[in-house]
C-alpha cells in the first residue's frame, strides 16, 4: 500500500498525507482525521527509516511517566497517545520511577534521532538532571512545572485548587481538617500544602495536621490515615493529596467503625473514574488529565517544527466535584 492509495481513499492529494504523516499542523483537522481514516482504513505502514532519513524525524515521542500504576498519569497518557496519533506520531513510553540511571538511558534516543522530543511527568526535583540530560532537544513538562525552566509546561493552580478543597470542608461545618500529603519532591504537593495551610489561616481554624504518605498508593493511604487516627485529637475532615490516597483512607475509616461523612469527611483529588464507585462516592478536585496530555503534545510538537517560541506555562482550568463523601 502507498501513500497514493491512501490520498485516493481520503480525497486529498499525496502531498497532504506526507504532511499528516510528518505531523505539520497545516493540514485542517477535518482533511488530518480524514487522511488519518484512511490510513486505518487500509492498514497502511509507513517507511519509518525512510521517512526519517528524508525528514531528519522519526514520528516518535518519548514520553516519561514517574508511575504508570497511577490512575493520573494513565488518564494524561491516553491524552497524550491520542493527540500525537491524531498528528501521525507515536509515542514511546518509559515508567521511569524517577531513576536517573532509566531515564538517562531512555533519553539517550534524543542524540540518537530514534524519538523527536520528549514529555516528561517527573518531580520538579529532578529537573535540574533532566535539564542537563535533554539539552536543547524539544521538551515539555505536564502535571507540573515550573518557569525558571526552559521545558514549556502544562498544570493547575494546585495552591488555588486545595484552599477551595480547605473552604468546601469549612463550608460543611468541618472545623478539624487534617491533610494526607505526598512526595514533597513534587510541586503540586508543596503547593496543595501551601494553600491547605493558608485557606486554615484565613478561615480562622485552629487545628492543622499534615500526614505524609510514604508511597501514591491504596495502602499507603490507609497506612497514613491509621497514623492520623492513633496520634492527637480526631479530625472531623480529611483532605488527600490524590483520589488513590484518599481512597485508601476511606478503607482505614471503615475497618475502625467510623462513618463517613458523618464521622469524619474525606475528600481527594485528581477526579480519577473509581471514586464514584467508592462508599460514599468520594468528594474531589477534578484535574483536566486528557487535557493535560492533549496541551502536551500540542507544544511539543510547536518546538519540534522550529518554531521559535518562548517556554510557554499553561495553567489549565480545574473544578471542585461534590459527592456525598463530604
Amino acid at each position: 500500500m502507498s501513500i497514493a492509495k491512501v490520498a485516493k481513499i481520503a480525497g486529498v492529494s499525496a502531498a497532504t498525507v506526507s504532511r499528516v504523516l510528518n505531523g505539520q499542523q497545516i493540514v485542517k483537522p477535518a482533511t488530518r482525521d480524514k487522511v488519518l481514516a484512511a490510513i486505518r482504513a487500509c492498514d497502511y505502514q509507513p517507511n519509518l527509516l525512510a521517512r526519517q532519513l528524508r525528514t531528519a524525524r522519526s514520528g516518535m515521542l518519548l514520553v516519561l511517566v514517574s508511575n504508570i500504576t497511577n490512575p493520573f498519569c494513565s488518564l494524561v497518557v491516553r491524552g497524550i497517545e491520542e493527540e500525537a496519533e491524531r498528528h501521525g506520531y507515536h509515542i514511546l513510553l518509559c515508567n521511569s520511577e524517577s531513576n536517573p540511571t532509566r531515564e538517562s538511558a531512555y533519553l539517550s534516543l534524543l542524540s540518537g534521532k530514534v524519538v523527536d522530543g520528549v514529555i516528561t511527568m517527573d518531580a520538579i526535583s529532578c529537573l535540574p538532571g533532566l535539564t542537563a540530560m535533554i539539552g536543547d532537544f524539544p521538551w515539555v513538562q505536564c502535571g507540573e512545572g515550573d518557569t525558571q525552566f526552559r521545558a514549556s509546561s502544562v498544570t493547575i493552580d494546585n495552591h488555588q485548587a486545595a484552599m477551595a478543597g480547605v473552604q468546601h470542608l469549612a463550608a460543611k461545618g468541618r472545623q478539624r481538617i487534617a491533610l494526607l500529603n505526598g512526595d514533597m519532591r513534587y510541586l503540586y504537593s508543596q503547593q496543595r500544602e501551601q494553600g491547605y495551610r493558608q485557606a486554615l489561616a484565613e478561615l480562622g481554624l485552629d487545628y492543622c495536621r499534615v500526614e505524609y504518605v510514604e508511597g501514591l498508593d491504596y495502602a499507603a493511604g490507609a497506612n497514613a490515615m491509621s497514623d492520623l487516627l492513633a496520634d492527637g485529637p480526631r479530625p472531623d475532615a480529611v483532605f488527600a493529596i490524590s483520589d488513590v490516597i484518599a481512597g485508601g483512607a476511606m478503607s482505614a475509616l471503615h475497618q475502625q467503625g467510623l462513618r463517613i461523612p458523618e464521622d469524619i469527611a474525606v475528600m481527594g483529588f485528581d477526579g480519577v473514574p473509581f471514586g464514584s464507585i467508592t462508599t460514599p462516592p468520594l468528594t474531589t478536585i477534578v484535574q483536566p488529565m486528557h487535557q493535560f496530555g492533549v496541551r502536551s503534545v500540542q507544544l511539543l510538537l510547536e518546538k519540534i517544527q522550529g518554531q521559535q517560541l518562548p517556554p510557554c506555562h499553561d495553567v489549565l482550568d480545574w473544578q471542585l466535584l461534590e459527592r456525598s463523601s463530604t
